[in-house]
Formats: structure tokens, C-alpha cells, sequence
């Protein structure tokens, strides 16, 4: 029995975000049934180093999917981390990651995968799964706050479910904005803007690091995606925004601990009775999803376990298929 190592091109080459939209609904649907076990993110705060690891293992069981008609289900953790002085210091990125996903029945370590790759790509189809059921059915125009690596799966995924021909990219460092314009030339009518311009748009993705909130208004039928905020402290979106909003989390502990939704609620500025509900309701129906045109939405992201693992199974089917990626053994038996 092997183990396959996959590294970051193969998690590319064997993700379809179709399917992979697809399974993270399915891990949502699975945790809101109970089908789900996903102990809290642990941290190890490293300030020495200006940085920490972040612990991820979840386990699902999907028993009815768009992938798989027979159901499925996986097992897997996620060791992670972000430390800021990587790329000045070590010529690393920000974050970094490593996804082993094992088989529930034995445990044995099926893939042990590129976890900055999958975690990119989960957390653009997370969005997709939010937006297709909080933004407009005719949402056409994206705006995306941060032009860093998450802002292109916010594009590339989010494109998946809704017919988006016009983007707005705002970030204070022009380069970045202009590498991403030139990566997408073409495909969309891309262009730099400001926040203020960005925050127009039917759907507007904010993937910065910030403590202070840099978006204060937003259109009047604008669904937005909290993405960056993952660490206490963490606050892209001015309170008051939050508090007129249809707001809506993937997880309580997560969000009320490392959300976007942390610093207001540490401060009792906002409460449980703000929050209209988890992405998981929605997602099964138990609650509404966008009802009306008007009114604005936003969807907290933290990004759980159970995306990791779900994009996991996704990607390690495909590899199977396409027999990709490096075999090895990774016990002596």
C-alpha cells in the first residue's frame, strides 16, 4: 500500500473547481447534520519568530453528493502556519502548509499533499458556495480588497458560479495589482481601483491581513466575503457595516475567536443576535439564503478542517485517476 506525495502543481493539476465548490458544500451540509468532526483550530503562537502554527484535523462522512452518488467519506489534518517575515527573511512565503489525508477505516496515510495549494483553492470555493447562495442570481462585477495569492482563487472560483465580466482589484502596492490585471488580460475587463470603487461591485471578496477595518461602505445589494480575517485581532469590515448586514458565519467558535466578527464581539459591540446563521443552514435549507435584491450580506470566513479534507478527497481521486504525483511507502509492513 502507498502513500502518494503531492506537491503543489499536482494539488493544482487535480482540482476542478466545479467538483471542489461541489465537496465544500458537501463538508458544510455534513457539519450542520452532524456528519462532522472537526475539533477547534489549535494554535502555537511563536512571537520570536513573528509567527505560529495552526493545527487543523476534521473527519466527514458526506452520505449524499454532487461527486459521488454511493456518498463518501475521509479523514485528515492540516499543519499550518503564518509567519510574516518569511518572505523579507527566508525568501519563503507568508504561509506555508502540509495536508495528510488518511483513509477513516485504518488510518493508514493515503497522500500527504502541498497544503498552500489546497488551502488557496478551498478557500476560494468557500466563497463560491457563499456567494451562490448570498449574492444577486445576476451578480456580474467582483471586487477583491488585497491583491496577494488569495485574490486569484477569490476570481477563479467565484467565476464558477456566477457570470463575472467585470473586477475591480484595490491594494496598496501597485505591482501586485498589475500582475494580477496581467494574469487575467483577456479572461475578464480587469482594472485597479480604489476600496471605495471595489466595494461597488455585486460581490466584493476582502483578503487582507489588517486589524483596522479598511472597508466602510459597500453597495446596496452587495454580498461581501470576509476571507482575511484568521487571527484574533483581525478586522476588515467597519462594525457598522457588520451590524446592518445579513450576516452570516462558517463557524461560531471560529469566527467569535478569529473572525471577522472577533474584535466587535470581544467588545460586545456586536452579539449572537446579529448573526443570522452558520453557511451550513443555508446550505441545507434550514434558513434562507439571499431572499430579495436589496440588503447587504456578508459571509465570515474562517476556513474550516472540513474543507481542507474535503478538498483533499477531491484532489486525491483525481490523482489516483490521472496517476499522478510520487508514490512511496511510507511504512515498513
Amino acid at each position: 500500500m502507498h502513500t502518494l506525495l503531492l506537491d503543489s502543481d499536482d494539488v493544482d493539476e487535480n482540482t476542478s473547481y466545479p467538483e471542489l465548490i461541489a465537496a465544500v458544500e458537501d463538508a458544510f451540509a455534513a457539519y450542520e447534520r452532524g456528519d462532522a468532526q472537526m475539533p477547534a483550530k489549535s494554535y502555537i503562537d511563536l512571537p520570536q519568530y513573528n509567527g505560529d502554527f495552526r493545527s487543523m484535523p476534521a473527519y466527514l462522512r458526506v452520505e449524499e453528493s454532487a461527486l459521488d452518488e454511493s456518498g463518501w467519506d475521509a479523514a485528515g489534518i492540516k499543519w499550518v502556519n503564518v509567519h510574516t517575515d518569511n518572505n523579507a527573511a527566508y525568501d519563503l512565503p507568508t504561509v506555508l502548509g502540509t495536508m495528510i489525508y488518511s483513509d477513516p477505516r485504518n488510518a493508514y496515510p493515503l497522500a500527504i499533499m502541498d497544503g498552500r495549494e489546497l488551502t488557496m483553492k478551498r478557500t476560494g470555493a468557500a466563497a463560491a458556495v457563499a456567494t451562490d447562495h448570498l449574492a444577486l442570481p445576476d451578480a456580474s462585477s467582483l471586487g477583491i480588497v488585497g491583491a496577494g495569492v488569495q485574490a486569484y482563487t477569490q476570481l477563479e472560483a467565484i467565476a464558477t458560479i456566477r457570470d463575472i465580466d467585470r473586477v475591480v482589484i484595490s491594494d496598496l502596492d501597485d505591482e501586485r495589482v498589475q500582475r494580477f490585471v496581467d494574469t487575467f488580460e483577456g479572461r475578464f475587463d480587469v482594472r485597479g481601483g480604489s476600496v471605495d470603487e471595489a466595494a461597488q461591485c455585486d460581490v466584493l471578496s476582502t483578503v487582507t491581513p489588517v486589524e483596522s477595518p479598511i472597508v466602510s461602505a459597500v453597495g446596496d445589494h452587495t454580498h461581501v466575503n470576509a476571507m482575511g480575517a484568521d487571527a484574533a485581532g483581525k478586522h476588515e469590515l467597519a462594525d457598522d457595516l457588520l451590524l446592518d448586514a445579513t450576516l452570516v458565519i462558517d463557524d461560531h467558535e471560529q469566527c467569535t475567536h478569529s473572525g471577522e466578527i472577533n474584535v466587535p464581539y470581544s467588545e460586545g459591540v456586536l452579539g449572537d443576535d446579529d448573526v443570522y446563521g452558520e453557511i451550513g443552514e443555508i446550505v441545507v435549507g434550514a434558513k434562507d439564503g439571499r431572499t430579495d435584491a436589496d440588503g447587504v450580506t456578508v459571509f465570515d470566513s474562517t476556513g474550516l478542517a472540513i474543507q481542507d479534507v474535503a478538498a483533499a478527497h477531491v484532489v486525491y481521486e483525481h490523482a489516483l485517476e490521472n496517476d499522478n504525483g510520487t508514490p512511496f511507502d511510507f511504512f515498513c509492513l
